[in-house]
């Protein structure tokens, strides 16, 4: 249960939402695949690989030190991909990929919490390429996520600014506190994802949703609320009082290029296939 619309004269409060695996059934970066290829940002191998890499997100996603391993490879792969071209590229296809992959149990949610008067914050490791148009879609108030450093020619440099995981989500979460006057223990958060107990600890309302292993320990431990989400519904198909226009969503921290974080997963992807031959 959520707690009673708040009171305005009280601090602030907000409600923080992984994305992948927890508003949309599916990664994000992954479902462009196809319109990256269209657009000649990758081939039709790394396409075959992308495939395989979302049965591994979905069957369990990679740990820290694999992540990490994909951060360096992402940095360098992308290098001088042009940034307005995958804009457009999403542009053009988000509704069609992403609107019928929300869960509808994660857009009711989004929805009460505007309605008790709290922000609700799309926190991502994503790129913003992809993370602020859902953010956007969704109506979220702020969007977290990471951030590549784009040169004068308006193309990826490959070099990372700045990395929203892990730890790093936390930070963000309890800047956003501090610059927004949230008060953190009357705030929420939901992931699925282990790597996402920092975030989760940062505030009074934590929730594992869809949990992997590890989260579905921790929150056990910690007696977290449990969710279970399954039901993607396009938004056009929910009921007529909720299908009103988004609100603009207000991006507090722009993030990493969703080709470049494709390519991570593809190289993950391919990891795996080498292991396991």
């Amino acid at each position: 249960m959520l707690d009673p619309v708040e009171n305005h004269s009280s601090p602030r409060t907000a409600a923080f939402f992984d994305l992948d695996k927890t508003v949309i059934a599916k990664s994000s970066t992954l479902t462009f695949s196809k319109s990256f290829y269209q657009g000649g940002l990758i081939n039709r191998r790394a396409v075959l690989r992308t495939a395989y890499a979302q049965f591994v997100f979905l069957a369990g996603g990679a740990d820290h030190d694999q992540m990490e391993r994909m951060r360096e490879y992402l940095s360098a792969l992308c290098r001088g991909w042009n940034v307005q071209q995958v804009k457009e590229i999403v542009a053009e296809t988000l509704h069609d990929l992403i609107d019928p992959i929300i869960y509808d149990e994660a857009a009711s949610l989004i929805e009460e919490h505007h309605t008790a008067g709290r922000d609700v914050v799309i926190v991502s490791t994503s790129g913003a390429e992809v993370v602020e148009p859902i953010g956007e879609l969704l109506g979220a108030d702020r969007v977290v996520a990471t951030r590549m450093v784009v040169g004068d020619d308006g193309c990826f440099t490959g070099e990372v600014e700045y990395y929203a995981y892990g730890p790093t989500k936390a930070e963000a979460v309890r800047e956003l506190a501090r610059t927004e006057g949230y008060d953190l223990e009357r705030c929420y958060a939901y992931s699925d994802s282990a790597t996402d107990v920092p975030m989760l600890e940062a505030v009074g309302h934590p929730h594992a949703v869809n949990p992997s292993r590890g989260l579905r320990r921790e929150a056990v431990a910690r007696d977290w609320p449990i969710l279970d989400f399954h039901r993607p519904v396009p938004l056009k198909q929910r009921v007529p009082s909720l299908s009103v226009p988004p609100r603009p969503a207000l991006v507090a921290v722009a993030a990493v290029g969703a080709a470049a974080a494709t390519a991570g997963l593809v190289w993950y992807a391919s990891r795996r296939r080498i292991a396991a031959s």
